[in-house]
């Protein structure tokens, strides 16, 4: 089988008559591993195909091939065992970008334990946290920055860690990952592993309250296969780029599950500050064939200069994250000739819709259709159908409890404190995402907001995305975050906080001139009465904005 083709095996897919996706229905045995099935297979087959370049900041850079790639996975793999992690076991990985992860996430999988990936950026409070609520036995991390020193203060509290693993560099106490993979035997058999047992369990961004720990089985990676061929629209023979830090779930959508499937290589930076230009160049130095990023990413790209850089290598781009503003995306257009195809989805499942390959980006700013994947719906508030133009809340329908291919299994239940969680999201055959759009004639989705974001002001209802793509088109803006804040009279009245670009400086007169604008832009009633400028907004260690710290009341302009 040419193993640009063998996600095939794995689906049966419909399509209409544009060529867009319209059904994908997967194909599996509940044996399915996707290191052994996927990786190896490729590792065997075609051993020499390129499966990684890797780069840091150093100016270090390695390329690995599929089949070093299984080979390194499988020394993890018995390198694992032989301290004693088993399947079901609990292993949190802190790796930001380095390129161990790979090695050691696939290494997980093959021997049946639940891979935890976490960002670098926690400190020992919210490791404590986490070890408590998922149990977690064994770690490996990067030695880099304040990373061993926060786990070890959180073992003071937490004694349940046994086996500690450490990348570029040597600690007392923790084994050293790159100086025993090499050594260590590669993994002799196959480690029996079913489609039902947890592979992976990720912490949500926490934008509202604690993080929930999202479950997820060994048929998770197949749903990735829509989300590679058919929203990033990788190329076998490419690179393709998804800038996450391994932390998030947005990086097995972008940097392994899809586009292994179809043999197609990733592009990984390795950096901690994100430096537009930096980027920029590597894009126009590695030749880059597909990038995904979220609209902040884009907006500081757009701001950087895109003309000053060689980016004719890019064929396809696309977003997700945040709400694509419609200026970001014209402003992208202008300078690269590239449409921005933006998808929607969340860590508990995979691209519930998008702007899918084959159906031309027809209205600016859309979530495009819902997927193949999932049944979505909008509703009100009991859970009934909503009309074409009426906002509501996005839900998947799960008739008869039947969970589809990519959706989460629960939020992990450890010690009792997330029994509820699961059924407070997902009952009576919905799962409700908690974020509102409405639903136009055509069937494209308009984002809204978190359902704690729409601001009820006289009698209003309004969505905070729609007033912050009109600041956007401001030069003066660079970020800013729309919330509601109580008023006596209104209820609540819209609040802008702003983060201006360089050369900007606040003032009453700015303000009011960025209110003047609004109000021609929108319905009058829609403009921000208080504006608030700020030097950087609150945002979650995934990059969301806070925008529960931002309701305060600021300046209140007339």
């Amino acid at each position: 089988m040419d193993m640009k083709l063998l996600h095939q095996k794995y689906c049966k897919e419909t399509f209409g008559p544009t060529g867009a996706i319209e059904k994908f229905e997967p194909v599996y045995d509940h044996t399915f591993n996707f290191a052994y099935d996927v990786v190896d297979v490729i590792g065997r087959e075609e051993p020499d195909r390129r499966a990684m370049v890797w780069c840091n900041v150093a100016g270090e850079k390695r390329t690995f091939t599929f089949g070093e790639i299984a080979d390194l996975s499988s020394r993890a793999a018995q390198l694992f065992l032989d301290q004693g992690i088993r399947k079901g076991d609990r292993v949190m990985l802190v790796l930001k970008r380095h390129y161990q992860f790979w090695f050691a996430i696939l290494g997980l999988h093959k021997i049946g334990a639940i891979a935890i990936p976490a960002t670098h950026l926690l400190t020992a409070k919210d490791y404590v946290y986490r070890f408590e609520s998922a149990g977690v036995s064994a770690i490996v991390a990067s030695a880099e920055d304040e990373t061993p020193a926060h786990i070890e203060e959180a073992m003071e509290t937490y004694p349940g860690i046994r086996t500690r693993f450490i990348v570029r560099g040597q600690r007392e106490g923790w084994l050293d990952f790159d100086g025993m993979l090499p050594q260590t035997a590669p993994l002799a058999q196959r480690v029996p592993t079913s489609t039902d047992d947890t592979m992976l369990l990720y912490f949500t961004s926490g934008t509202t309250g604690y993080p929930k720990m999202v479950c997820h089985d060994f048929s998770y990676p197949i749903a990735h296969i829509v989300t590679a061929k058919y929203w990033h629209n990788v190329d076998p023979d490419g690179l393709h780029l998804t800038v996450s830090e391994t932390g998030w779930a947005k990086s097995v959508w972008g940097k392994l599950y899809g586009q292994w499937f179809l043999a197609a290589g990733i592009f990984v930076y390795d950096f901690d500050r994100f430096i537009p230009a930096d980027l920029l160049e590597k894009i126009q130095e590695y030749k880059l064939t597909t990038f995904c990023a979220p609209p902040t990413i884009y907006r500081f790209l757009i701001k950087e200069g895109l003309e000053r850089y060689d980016l004719s290598s890019l064929k396809y781009v696309t977003t997700a994250g945040e709400a694509l503003n419609p200026e970001v995306f014209k402003q992208f257009e202008q300078k690269t000739g590239l449409r921005i195809h933006e998808a929607y989805g969340q860590t508990e499942t995979t691209v519930l819709m998008g702007n899918f390959v084959g159906a031309p980006v027809e209205k600016v700013g859309s979530l495009g259709k819902a997927g193949p994947l999932y049944d979505v719906d909008i509703v009100d508030e009991a859970g009934n159908p909503l009309p074409a133009g009426e906002v509501g809340e996005i839900v998947v329908r799960t008739p008869g409890g039947v969970r589809p291919i990519g959706m989460f299994q629960k939020y992990y239940e450890g010690g009792g404190e997330y029994a509820a969680r699961t059924e407070d999201v997902w009952h009576d055959g919905l799962y409700h995402t908690c974020d509102t759009a409405w639903k136009d004639e055509d069937g494209f989705f308009w984002y809204v907001g978190r359902t704690d974001d729409v601001i009820k002001s006289s009698g209003y209802r309004i969505g905070p995305f729609e007033i912050e793509s009109v600041l956007m088109e401001r030069p003066e803006v660079l970020e800013c975050g729309v919330t509601g804040v109580p008023d006596p009279i209104r209820g609540q009245v819209v609040k802008a906080t702003i983060v201006l670009a360089k050369g900007y400086t606040p003032s009453d007169e700015l303000a009011k001139d960025i209110q003047n604008y609004v109000k021609k832009q929108t319905a009058p009633y829609k403009y921000p009465r208080i504006i608030e400028f700020v030097d950087e907004l609150p945002k979650t260690i995934s990059g969301k904005i806070r925008r529960v710290e931002l309701r305060h009341t600021g300046k209140t302009q007339a």
